[in-house]
């Protein structure tokens, strides 16, 4: 049974008079100094070296469009522990680069809805491994080959082809109704299986230009359309496909890459003035965000720098490494004159730099490049997991020991993150569904009353800095002995426990943790 009274949090006295949230992040003594009433204070013990599998947190490991089952085990040798070890083991989310023709090959059907295909085996080995899926659908056909299915071209759908001697490498144009038509019906049908937070990690959810990155989109023939013209298909574009996004993924968080040429028919170049306008509408409805050029210190520079801290603590960043090590590309020319030639480490090291800079949420295992990081610099790998994303740690609970069974519960807690990274709490798909709970819990750890603090906010949380909590509230359980139990619920799912906490101790098998006995009168 639960009770859910309102709650009153007292985190200093000048919240009285409208302190902001990020004003009321400050040092504070020990709770213990403060307890006057005969609770007790618990510390907890800080878990610095554990891997938490959290949503939107932690390492991405990359699976091509053509991984075989055998992709799941694959292990790589790491110096510093003697020993093999799985990339799974190490990742929170999966991440699939793939194209619409291959997931809707035909119109009307849908290959990941067919278990014996390539993409219907690779949703489920994740599935059953509880590694949740995110997807970059491309359309784009002029390195890849046909993205975008025949159908759609058959049915009129107006194309670009770069290159005659491949005739088969077509790219819509995205402003054409045929294309729109067709591309919304895929999309509704994509988020009637994966609008699941539990199957998908997240949604790379603009998908248009050259390796659906997010710039070099074709709109015309060259000559064929004035500025203004591109100008204004560039815009509506924009619009129309991240409202396709937002209108059919309303539970599953969905990201766009920064780019500073953002759905624009250029490659690279300044910034266009249209960019950080157009990034914004997007955030607007709900997007996070997500750039493709860590490392590259000429492709991720100054302008992507301040984009990405104007937005910290506002929206989730995940990174991608720029630079693929593995013999595709010449990292040892990167401008920063930081990369020697046949030395991944230090590409490693320099996409780590920029990623702490920028707070990322999410690092890369990316395809290709993925054995570098176990093989050359592993300590990066345990660096990132103890310290970047977001690590939620309770400092001090101070909890009663006996209460009577119908009087109030006080409870105080103080928290802190530990990372550097963000608790995104506040997406618009997620709509401050976390929050923090105890629980009295029986002799055999189940729930017997949860009591959630609604004002007590982890979205607000920041590294190195603590915030504290005061919550009453009424009890409602027969008399007798249980234990306190501690979580962050999901509130959507019956205030089950949802994410893992940075800290040791004994967990139930509902995912509560064990606090202390408590004697109810």
């Amino acid at each position: 049974m639960k009770v859910l009274l309102p709650l009153i949090i007292i985190v200093y006295s000048s919240f009285l008079f409208g302190q902001s949230a990020e004003e009321r992040l400050f040092e504070l003594e020990p709770i213990a100094t403060r307890t006057v009433d005969g609770r007790i204070p618990i510390s907890l013990t800080y878990d610095s070296t554990s891997v938490l599998r959290n949503p939107l947190n932690g390492w991405v490991m990359y699976a091509g469009r053509t991984a075989e089952p055998t992709y799941w085990d694959k292990e790589y040798y790491v110096d510093e522990l003697q020993k093999f070890v799985k990339v799974i083991d190490y990742a929170s989310a999966c991440y699939v680069r793939t194209s619409w023709s291959s997931l809707n090959p035909k119109e009307g059907i849908y290959t990941w809805r067919d278990t014996t295909t390539q993409i219907g085996r690779l949703i489920q080995g994740a599935m059953k491994r509880g590694v949740p899926i995110a997807f970059r659908i491309v359309v784009d056909g002029r390195d890849q080959g046909m993205n975008t299915p025949k159908f759609v071209f058959d049915a009129g759908a107006r194309y670009y082809m770069e290159n005659d001697k491949h005739p088969n490498r077509l790219t819509p144009l995205p402003q054409d109704p045929i294309f729109q038509r067709y591309y919304e019906r895929f999309i509704k049908a994509f988020a009637k299986d994966f609008n699941d937070p539990e199957r998908v990690a997240f949604i790379d959810a603009y998908g248009l230009g050259k390796w659906g990155e997010a710039h070099n989109v074709v709109y015309a023939e060259t000559g064929e359309a004035t500025e203004e013209e591109v100008q204004q298909w560039k815009e509506e574009v924009f619009g129309w496909v991240t409202d396709v996004y937002t209108k059919y993924f309303t539970k599953v968080p969905l990201i766009i890459n920064y780019h500073r040429l953002v759905g624009h028919p250029q490659s690279w170049g300044d910034p266009n003035p249209k960019s950080e306008e157009l990034l914004e509408k997007a955030i607007a409805k709900g997007y996070g965000l997500r750039q493709d050029a860590f490392g590259m210190t000429e492709y991720y520079a100054g302008w992507e720098e301040d984009f990405a801290a104007k937005w910290r603590y506002k929206r989730p960043i995940i990174m991608e490494g720029g630079w693929i090590t593995a013999g595709q590309h010449r990292y040892w020319i990167d401008p920063s004159k930081r990369y020697r030639q046949g030395h991944p480490e230090d590409v490693r090291q320099g996409e780590f730099d920029i990623a702490a800079a920028a707070h990322v949420n999410m690092m890369d295992f990316r395809a290709g490049d993925t054995d570098s990081w176990f093989e050359y610099a592993f300590p990066l790998v345990k660096q990132f997991t103890a310290e970047g994303g977001y690590r939620l740690y309770p400092e001090e609970i101070v909890l009663p020991k006996v209460i009577n069974n119908k009087g109030l519960v006080h409870i105080s807690h103080r928290w802190q993150n530990k990372g550097w990274g963000y608790f995104p709490n506040n997406i618009p798909q997620w709509n401050y569904k976390y929050k923090v709970a105890f629980a009295l819990l029986d002799e055999n750890g189940l729930a017997k009353q949860v009591f959630v603090d609604d004002n007590c906010e982890p979205s607000d949380w920041r590294q190195g800095v603590s915030v504290i909590y005061d919550y009453k509230a009424q009890l409602n359980v027969s008399k007798g002995r249980y234990s306190w139990g501690l979580a962050i619920v999901d509130r959507t799912k019956a205030d089950q426990p949802a994410i893992q906490l940075a800290v040791d101790g004994v967990l139930t098998s509902e995912g509560w943790l064990k606090l202390q006995d408590v004697e109810v009168q």
